[in-house]
Formats: structure tokens, sequence, C-alpha cells
């Protein structure tokens, strides 16, 4: 018998872990067990295509919100070019809806429900004989004869130490995010969360964990991302996982941890401020700073304290976090949620995702939607159109705003332009709502911009938006020099947040002309080449490939600083960059 699981990702970059971990599982079967991972980028012609061409006995499918409509479309095609081919499906957004799932997907023989390790493992007996009865198998939904579907319950829980490590090799994983799980289950409730339906938190043993991570390290594998909901929700063992990770550091492996930051203590933080910069990212879900909203949702979160831990890892530079705020929540309207963003905003996340509310099936957001006026998609990922306190125009805002934030904040790409633009503004949310509605008035949403066009319209936006307060029609010509001195400003923040990024060949239009510079560059990069004092790690080069492989720049203004105006010569060194950001490292030199 060949059984093929099929994963279909959201992206290339991501994989699976739920069947790799059936198939680990599985041990007996192993060795007819295949895995088919896709995405769903893919045309549906050519997924339905290469599992024809896999041609196997027994067909599974993981289902998740950003793939189950492609997999709806996928089944019943798959039932005409492979009949007789028993075809299950598993994953969060079958399991809670399976009676809906198999009355509106007639291509598909059953669903297991829940964890479907030891599920799979027995399917897998029935069809080879082994078990006679499918209502003998915990955590099935099938079709009986008469075609009334039959739901047998599964009560019981996997001990994680019973799954054996799913990855053996690590061909397949090239460039791609592994995925590794050292606990299941939360102890907390939030009520927009399916995690909150298994409280029993099970964790993995060390003594399994260890040598697992040692194997990433080995492999020197470039990111590592546990799946577990609140990693640090037991102390003892973050604790234990950070010491091993920090102790067995081969200096490119990066392990990225979804956290509760008002649980960190000192100890925790005394340990990991002392980690390689870039060793571990971690991930933290504010989603709303609005008390009457966290006590409505079933959070619990300690907000001075979050507010605390997050400054604190910032200020020590060795830690990338991601910040998370939801859109949508019960008692957050547009003034709460521009509260929550700035407060959020002023913790200084490197990365700051606006994400909108998912109603769940199985979620107890989901039974208490009408409560809300929550009015979300029928179809995946059951994103929330409007609430009793946000309306549709609210949400469409957000979503400009979102992009924004994703544009401008995430990217990294325009870090001191928005650093000092947002000081121009009411509060950093009016500067990013004040951008939104200027993409949008000029058409700029739906056009595809290259990174250089991006730059161009942020300055578009800050000439005649962010400084229109110095514009008035009686304004006297005394104040010109200093109207055209801010511009000369901003687009130098601009310049210099472009090459601390890249190492530009075409100069942008907005730059200055560096002619009359040429000379005095190329005695620099001589006296470089002679005897290094700013680029030793560059012995052995030629003046001429020292100007190629850095970049010199002039500035009028101190944009690295005090913005004081002067002549200020920045280099620009591409081979030392941050591990955090990735810019360059950039320092003024003597000319």
């Amino acid at each position: 018998m060949k059984v093929l699981l099929v994963a279909i990702n959201s992206k290339y970059i991501h994989s699976n872990l739920a069947v790799y971990t059936l198939r680990a599982y599985a041990r007996e079967y192993r060795q007819q067990i295949e895995i088919g991972e896709y995405t769903i980028n893919h045309p549906v012609e050519y997924i339905l295509k290469e599992i024809y061409k896999k041609k196997p006995d027994l067909l599974l499918f993981s289902c998740y919100i950003w793939n189950l409509e492609y997999i709806r479309m996928l089944i019943p095609e798959c039932a005409k070019v492979l009949p007789g081919v028993p075809i299950w499906v598993g994953g969060p957004e079958v399991s809670y809806d399976a009676r809906a799932f198999l009355a509106d997907c007639l291509g598909a023989a059953g669903v297991m429900v829940g964890e479907g390790e030891e599920t799979f493992r027995q399917l897998l007996d029935f069809y080879t004989g082994q078990l006679r009865e499918l209502d003998r198998i915990p955590g099935l939904a099938y079709r009986e004869a008469d075609g009334v579907v039959k739901v047998v319950e599964n009560s019981d829980f996997l001990e994680l130490d019973q799954i054996p490590f799913p990855y053996q090799e690590l061909t397949d994983f090239e460039h791609r995010i592994i995925y590794y799980e050292s606990s299941r289950g939360c102890p907390f409730r939030c009520s927009y969360c399916l995690s909150s339906i298994d409280k029993r938190v099970r964790f993995r043993s060390l003594e399994l964990v260890r040598p697992e991570l040692q194997f990433f390290m080995d492999h020197r594998v470039p990111q590592v991302k546990f799946v577990d909901r609140t990693f640090n929700c037991h102390h003892a063992h973050a604790m234990e996982i950070w010491k091993y990770i920090g102790e067995h550091d081969n200096g490119v492996t990066n392990f990225h941890f979804e956290i509760s930051a008002d649980l960190l203590t000192e100890v925790e933080l005394d340990l990991i401020r002392e980690f390689r910069p870039g060793l571990i990212q971690l991930e933290i879900g504010v989603q709303s700073t609005n008390r009457d909203t966290i006590r409505e949702i079933d959070r619990t979160m300690d907000l001075e304290r979050l507010r605390s831990v997050v400054m604190e890892v910032h200020a020590c530079g060795n830690i990338h976090q991601h910040l998370d705020l939801i859109a949508g929540l019960p008692f957050e309207d547009y003034d709460t949620f521009e509260k929550s963003f700035c407060q959020v905003y002023e913790m200084k996340p490197d990365q700051l995702q606006l994400g909108f509310l998912k109603v769940l099936k199985g979620s107890k957001m989901h039974r208490k939607a009408d409560e809300y006026g929550v009015v979300y998609t029928d179809q995946p990922p059951y994103e929330v159109l409007f609430t009793k306190w946000l309306s549709y125009r609210d949400v469409l805002k957000l979503k400009g705003i979102e992009d924004m934030v994703e544009t401008y904040y995430n990217s990294g790409q325009f870090t001191y332009t928005m650093n000092r633009l947002v000081t121009e503004f009411e509060n950093p949310f009016k500067c990013y709502e004040a951008l939104a509605l200027f993409y949008e008035d000029n058409g700029y949403f739906h056009l595809s911009h290259s990174r250089i066009r991006r730059y161009e319209i942020l300055q578009e936006f800050i000439m005649e938006v962010a400084l229109s307060p110095f514009f008035p029609d009686c304004l006297e010509l005394k104040l010109q020099p200093e109207i055209k001195s801010r511009q000369q400003y901003y687009r130098e923040l601009l310049l210099y947040d472009l090459y601390l990024r890249e190492n530009v060949k075409s100069r942008p239009r907005w730059a200055g002309d560096l002619t009359a510079y040429k000379g005095a560059f190329r005695a620099f990069y001589q006296k470089e080449e002679a005897d290094p004092r700013y680029l030793k790690a560059y012995r052995g080069y030629s003046y001429q490939q020292l100007g190629k492989m850095t970049h010199l720049e002039v500035f009028h203004f101190d944009v690295t600083g005090s913005c004081e105006p002067g002549e200020f010569f920045i280099l620009f060194d591409y081979k030392s960059r941050c591990p955090l950001t990735f810019a360059a490292a950039s320092f003024k030199v003597e000319i």
C-alpha cells in the first residue's frame, strides 16, 4: 500500500510539521508513506497531476484556513482521476466541523479529528487489513454505508515523548523554515484561539529535546521555529532549552519562540541578554491594550510588566521582537485601536503585525459572534468584516494602515526616515493613517512598486502632506530657507535609509550630485588601500574595488543623530551588517 500525505503551504519557505510527524509516528509504515508538499501558488491542475503521478492507494490532506478552499477544489478532481482511492483529511480547519465538511465534500471518505498521530496509525492498520472496523478507531468522522456520518470521539492525548523526532535528514528543507514542537496545549483561554481548547499542556522531555536541537545546529539550519503556543509558560522547561542553545550556538541557526512577555522572569532576561545577536527572536501577542477587550477575550496579561520587558529586551539590542495586534476584538473600536497601536509602537518592536480577527470554528469567539455583532467572511480565513464596535469602513481604513506599516515599518528599509516622520504627526497611528490615505487618493494601492519607487512615493508624501503646514498661502518669504532645509533633510534621511540596505548601482534622482567630491573620495580610498583605517576587513583590495564594494556619501545634515546642518561624510560597509536588521555598518569618516 502506498500512502500519500499532502501538505499545501501558504509559501514555499514554509514546511508542514504535521505530515512529517504523522509519518514519524506510524514508523512501521514509514517506507510506504510519501509526503508531497506544495503551495497555494501552484495551479490546481499541477498538484492534481503530481498526485496522480504518485499513484497512491490512500490519500490524505492536511487542512488549514489558508488552504481549505484549495483542497475543496482538489478532492473532487482527485476522486475522478484516482477512482477507488480513499481520500481523508485532517487538521484544525476540519476537526471542529467534520460533519458539515463531509456533507459538503462528497469526495472525502472521512476526517481525522483533533490530534491525528494515533488515529492515522490505526487508519493504516484498517487499510492494510490488520483492523476490521473503522468505528474502533478513536478520532474519526466518516460516512457509513447508508451515508450517515459517524463520529468516534477521541478523548486521549498523546504524551509528546511517544512521538519520534520527525526529521531524519534535511535535504528537502533547503531554504525553508523548519518547525519544531516541544510542548502542546496552552494554559490560557484566549477566546479567539483554538489552542485554548486544549488546556492540558504537555512537554517533550529535555532528554529528547536537547539532541534534537543539536541535530538542527549540527546541520546549520538557518531558522527553527518553535510552534509551542506559549513557550515560556513553564519556566524550567524554557530555561533549559535557552541554556542549551546558548551554550551550543553555532553562530548561524536562529530560533523563533512565541512567548508571553509578562511571564519573562529576571533570570530569563539575564540569560537571553547574553545571547549572540540573532540567536533567538521573540513573537509576543499583545492583541490589544484595551482592558475591557483583554478581560472579555479571557486573556491574562500584565500590560505594565509586558511593556517593561519589551523595552528591556529592546535595550539589549540582541533580540528581534515581533509584536502582534488584532483588530476586530470585542469592545475595541477605531479610537481604542489607535490607542493600542500607539502604545505598542512606543515599545519599538522590530516588527509590528497588525492582524484582523479570524473567527475560527471551535473557538469561544465563534460561539459568541452573534452577541458581539461580529460579521465575518463565510469562506476561510473567516476574517472579520465588521463588529458592534468597528464598522466595515473602519476595517478598510485599518487594512490600508496595515499595508503601510508592513511596507514602511516592518520592512526595515525606512527606519531613520519613519522615526523622524512620525514626530510630524499627533501620534504614529495618525502618520500611517495619513500615508494610507495618500496611497488611496493617488491610486498607489493597486500598483506594483519597485523598492526605489517606494522611496519616491514616501518622498512625495513628505513634501505634499507631512510638511504641508509649512506651505500656507500667506507664508512669508523669510521662512522659505527653513522649508527647503526641512525638505532636504528628509531627502537625505531617505538616502541614508536606502544606502543602509543596498549599494544601489543607479543613483536615485533625488540624491545630490557628487561630482565635486570625486577627487576627495578617490584620495580617501587610496589611503584605505595603502593603510586601512576604516576598512581593515577589505585589506588586499585596490582602491577601485573598495569604491565599488562600499559606498561613500556626503550629507549636509547629521542624519544619524543631532539633525544639525554641516558636512558629514558617511561610509557604508556592506561586509559588516547588523544580524537583526541586515543594515550595513555605517560610520562618519574624515576626508
